[in-house]
């Protein structure tokens, strides 16, 4: 479960992707062991880079587990958020909020960026993506409650609350979805078939009627040759104004390790190259 892992983070550093991404995984043995992402971290900060990114949850189960209503989780989130900025900003500081009181708390060692680190929020509902644009942060959105031919509109909605709130620039848009790369269509197609439709399904209060494994490969993951994949992120790229793919490598958590590592190959050596 981590040797595996650890071995692909290595790879994908020598082969020149920028950031490994860990999910903070609770109540889904099936899919994740990562239930404390920085006890991992700080394995792979000895080899590599890493970089501190947040989302709520899209997982109720979780919050179910822990005796916490899901309801609650957008208000939990901001009071969250605005207690680590606060933490990293002021040398001693207090907090009163709905969920947490803290009195004088320092947070050590202090950051080296300046006012902060870079803070990145996941969205994947279509109300969040305007929420997220008008405070100014850069955007991942992912692909479990809305389809891929949706990603425009919300880019769309998160921009244009960009500038409503007067910030510099257009703001970052990154994409979060599975992607599998072999020498074949054929090839592809077949091994991500059963890791691709688990990941479609796994939120059935989701679901919109029966997905069709067609209809998966459109809306949901981007699986093909090192051709297909180019094609695809760039028409993704020019219709929804994408910066940044993140990409799940293992699909489903079903592909055998080395089929992750020669989907990886091809993916930093034959695809991310022809977009530099």
């Amino acid at each position: 479960a981590f040797a595996q892992p650890f071995a692909q983070i290595e790879a994908a550093e020598r082969w020149g992707l920028d950031i490994v991404w860990l999910a903070e995984i609770h109540m889904n043995p099936t899919r994740s062991l990562l239930s404390a992402p920085l006890t991992a971290a700080s394995a792979i900060a000895a080899r590599g880079r890493l970089v501190s990114g947040i989302g709520r949850s899209a997982f109720p189960l979780a919050y179910d587990a822990y005796g916490i209503s899901y309801q609650e989780s957008q208000d939990r989130f901001a009071e969250s958020l605005e207690i680590i900025r606060r933490a990293w900003t002021s040398e001693v500081c207090s907090h009163r909020g709905v969920y947490w009181k803290f009195e004088n708390f320092t947070l050590v060692p202090r950051p080296l960026q300046v006012p902060h680190p870079p803070i990145r929020i996941a969205a994947s509902q279509p109300e969040t993506y305007g929420a997220i644009g008008a405070l100014g942060y850069p955007l991942f959105s992912a692909l479990r409650a809305s389809p891929m031919d949706a990603l425009a509109a919300n880019v769309r909605a998160y921009r244009e609350a960009w500038r409503a709130a007067g910030h510099p620039g257009q703001g970052e848009a990154h994409l979060q979805v599975p992607v599998y790369v072999a020498a074949t269509a054929v090839q592809a197609m077949e091994e991500a078939r059963e890791g691709l439709m688990r990941f479609a399904t796994y939120r059935a209060d989701l679901l919109r009627g029966p997905l069709t494994y067609e209809a998966v490969l459109q809306q949901k993951g981007i699986v093909g040759t090192p051709d297909m994949v180019v094609a695809r992120i760039a028409d993704l790229q020019e219709t929804a104004g994408l910066d940044v793919i993140s990409a799940e490598i293992n699909v489903g958590s079903l592909l055998r390790h080395a089929q992750v590592m020669e989907s990886l190959r091809l993916y930093c050596l034959e695809v991310m190259p022809r977009f530099k």
